[in-house]
């Protein structure tokens, strides 16, 4: 049974997350700020978060900033802002999804369950059984991809990425040298088909492109007016 933390400091918001994800079947934290989500994060060890972005004292985009400095637990961010620049803020601070407000519970436990298949490495591949090693390990020069496990190194050195991040660079590993539009990008790392800019995508590769650098690497090419490409012997820096 996966748990989700929902954050928020409206109560009524709460009880109808929490009770929409139990109808499903998740198990269910609550926190009504954010220094008490950071706690809850500590001690229920959720599978994914529900943050609001709107909060008094600590928002969500500091919760997630914290958060990310050493877990690369899910995010998805609610907010009743819905501006582009607002969603890309939020994306590239390492959020999973952005949900606006007001919102549909049915679809907020859709994009859950979606998330935590790209986490779960559930995500659609064109990958054949033979082309991976037996213990599922994608290896590209340095990189290292545990298909299992759901981590990434680079030359030994561990990466940490967001679900929607490994789905990403998983793509780009599994055909080195091919360039993906930012279309095939966003088909295979968000597996509900539904519309996301060419600045979310953008800011996810940065953010992959951030921590890669990070470790010692810098794989993954522009192909300006195309899209991207992981060097097809994934050199390093």
């Amino acid at each position: 049974m996966s748990k989700v933390l929902v954050v928020d400091d409206d109560r009524h918001i709460r009880d109808v997350v929490a009770f929409a994800l139990r109808k499903e079947g998740f198990a269910v934290a609550e926190a009504g700020d954010g220094a008490a989500a950071l706690h809850a994060v500590e001690q229920e060890k959720p599978d994914l978060l529900i943050l609001d972005i709107l909060m008094p004292e600590m928002d969500g985009t500091e919760v997630c900033r914290r958060l990310r400095a050493t877990s690369p637990v899910p995010i998805i961010f609610l907010s009743s802002k819905d501006d582009e620049i607002d969603r890309v803020v939020g994306l590239e601070l390492g959020g999973d999804d952005y949900v606006t407000k007001p919102f549909s519970p049915r679809e907020l436990v859709a994009r859950v369950k979606a998330v935590l298949r790209r986490r779960d490495g559930v995500v659609p591949t064109n990958t054949t059984p033979e082309e991976l090693p037996p213990n599922r390990v994608l290896r590209r020069g340095l990189l290292a991809l545990d298909l299992d496990a759901h981590v990434a190194t680079w030359n030994e050195t561990a990466i940490d990425l967001t679900a929607t991040e490994f789905a990403m660079l998983r793509t780009l590993a599994e055909r080195p040298g091919k360039v993906f539009t930012r279309d095939s990008l966003m088909e295979r790392a968000y597996d509900d088909r539904r519309f996301v800019s060419d600045r979310t995508i953008d800011s996810h590769v940065r953010r992959i492109r951030a921590k890669l650098a990070a470790a010692g690497g810098a794989p993954i090419e522009t192909v300006h007016g195309v899209g991207y490409k992981l060097a097809a012997a994934a050199p390093a820096s």
